[in-house]
């Protein structure tokens, strides 16, 4: 005897509003126009790559709200999931994007070593501060939406690398400016390619695991086994399988195997496993196969 159930919540996850991403965006691509201006004027690199990082920041969102907008589309007999992992892959294409431009000027900042140029440092300090506050602008427009969605955070953290880089290139104008040290604008531009290598370097192994449908990392199989098979009437649990299809939407199928029992019988065992993993590892979606004494594996107790 086996039956198969599956139960299927909706999720309402908060994204951030529109409006707020086209602000951001505009933001972005005013900011990379006038630190290019500023930097090609100044002579400073850093302000040139805190351009270039605005520029993929705009980049980015817009990407990101493509995906939200994809995400949004129903669910059809291609696409059984919807289009969920859309944003999972504009995540990794901005993380991907920013590792390439992070590479670039390290390049760039080697080569500003080897031939030091005088470098503005009041039109530098001037246009950095302009950018500093429109980066900052945007980190308050997308933060809401960065606690439960990977492509919104993504995009955040390509404004919270740039808020940081344009900081360190304000400090670095005015160090310029009253102190002629002219070293410090490609020593900035190192810190910034550094950080935001690191920092694209995680979103970027988040999602492969993602992608790979590896089991979420705060949640143990073991633990879970544990605690289903103290359900009465479950002997056995295996072929257990745990995967993510975005950050919150977390999928689970075994196969339990229990006593000769009536079928109605495995509606209850079914929604005492639904209620375990859900009050106790957020899981909201699952599929069980119930069988008796089919797959021939020992009991878990």
């Amino acid at each position: 005897m086996h039956s198969h159930n599956h139960t299927e919540h909706q999720h309402h996850h908060y994204h951030v509003a529109p409006w707020r991403l086209l602000v951001t965006i505009v933001l972005n691509f005013i900011i990379t126009i006038a630190q290019i201006i500023g930097g090609i004027l100044s002579g400073s690199l850093s302000l040139i790559s805190d351009a270039l990082h605005n520029f993929s920041d705009g980049i980015a969102i817009i990407i990101s709200y493509i995906a939200i907008r994809l995400n949004k589309k129903p669910k059809n007999f291609k696409y059984t999931f919807g289009y969920k992992r859309a944003e999972i892959l504009a995540a990794v294409f901005n993380a991907a994007v920013l590792i390439g431009i992070g590479f670039y000027l390290l390049i760039e900042a080697y080569e500003r070593f080897r031939n030091p140029v005088v470098i503005e440092g009041k039109l530098m300090t001037t246009v950095a501060i302009i950018g500093l506050l429109a980066n900052f602008l945007g980190i308050i427009l997308l933060k809401p939406g960065t606690s439960n969605n990977m492509n919104i955070r993504s995009a955040y953290l390509h404004l919270m690398s740039d808020t940081f880089s344009s900081v360190g290139v304000v400090l670095g104008g005015l160090a310029i400016y009253f102190f002629n040290i002219y070293w410090i604008d490609p020593v900035l531009t190192l810190i910034i390619s550094i950080y935001i290598i690191k920092e694209s370097y995680s979103i970027i192994k988040e999602s492969i695991d993602l992608l790979m449908m590896a089991a979420p990392s705060n949640i143990s199989i073991p633990e879970i086994e544990e605690k289903l098979s103290r359900i009465n009437n479950i002997n056995n649990l295996h072929h257990v399988h745990l995967w993510r299809i975005n950050d919150t939407d977390i999928h689970f199928e075994a196969h339990v195997e229990t006593d000769d029992i009536p079928i109605s019988k495995t509606d209850d065992i079914l929604r005492q496993i639904e209620q375990v993993l859900k009050e106790n590892f957020g899981i909201y979606h699952v599929t069980i196969q119930f069988e008796c004494q089919k797959c021939g594996i020992k009991k878990l107790v």
